[in-house]
């Protein structure tokens, strides 16, 4: 950095800084909260005054942000698989290395953790991890909806709701069970139910991680002080890595466990050895 780049650059830095203190003073009465921080982080939980109307039922807006980035992923892999994969090339281009890329990771993971049985477990653990980092992506894009009440409300991510969580922690249990019965019968019957807290460990690890990440940007929002520049370094941070992290563990604890149920049992095979019986002196003949 050249001086003149140094002079610049600590002659602006404190004049933005004190341009936000100066606004949070002159804001800092006309802000009026409508409610406790406890009753916001209540309702960011619970859902109670923010429920959407779907055909007439009261629904999470979890629901709704599910509904919208499940059609949005199936849009575009249905794009992807018309348009784009039947033009790839041998030296691929930067979207196709990239989806190559994704494709072969989460392949690689099935193959190693799960040698035996790994063709559905790829495509499994590829669409939940997916799912999982756009799912909590799409709380950035900020999307209004309309509430039973006529209040607006932002859509959540899908899995910071805890129905949502425990739907996904449930489908990929019952994909381990359906295969280790496939693969060991009744053997990977019992060995899947021996898991039985795996539903509720992956579910809450889901909800709570992306629950913590949304209650902190709440909580930044809330206080008028700290709603100047930090709710926008705070929100993609804690949502980027949440996204990153629990598609990542949520995909490695699927095949781990996948691999255990689903390998194949080697039946111990038992030598049978017959002993000659000798004669003892006594009774040989002479």
């Amino acid at each position: 950095m050249s001086k003149k780049q140094k002079i610049i650059f600590w002659s602006v830095v404190p004049a933005i800084i004190v341009l936000l203190i100066v606004g949070i003073i002159l804001t800092n009465g006309l802000y009026e909260r409508e409610a406790s921080i406890q009753e916001t982080m209540q309702d960011a939980i619970l859902h109670e005054g923010d429920r959407i109307s779907l055909f007439g039922l009261p629904v999470n807006p979890g629901l709704i942000s599910a509904y919208l980035v499940t059609g949005a992923i199936l849009l575009f892999a249905a794009i992807v698989r018309i348009f784009v994969i039947p033009k790839f090339k041998r030296i691929p281009g930067k979207f196709q290395l990239v989806l190559e890329q994704a494709v072969g990771f989460f392949d690689g993971m099935a193959r190693s953790n799960s040698p035996h049985r790994n063709n559905t477990l790829g495509a499994y653990i590829f669409a939940a991890g997916v799912y999982i980092f756009f799912g909590t992506l799409f709380e950035l894009v900020g999307i209004p909806w309309q509430t039973a009440n006529g209040t607006s409300v932002t859509l959540p991510a899908p899995l910071s709701d805890i129905n949502g969580a425990i739907a996904l922690g449930c489908l990929s249990y019952a994909f381990i069970l359906v295969g280790g019965i496939r693969a060991n019968k009744g053997r990977g019957l019992l060995g899947t139910l021996k898991e039985f807290s795996l539903p509720i460990s992956m579910s809450f690890r889901l909800f709570g991680a992306l629950l913590s990440g949304m209650l902190v940007t709440e909580l930044v929002y809330y206080y008028l002080a700290l709603s100047f520049v930090l709710p926008v370094v705070v929100g993609v941070l804690f949502t980027l890595l949440h996204a990153l992290v629990q598609a990542y563990v949520l995909a490695m604890l699927t095949a781990l466990i996948y691999g255990e149920v689903t390998e194949p049992h080697v039946k111990k095979q038992r030598v049978r050895t017959r002993k000659k019986k000798t004669k003892s002196p006594t009774e040989v003949k002479i």
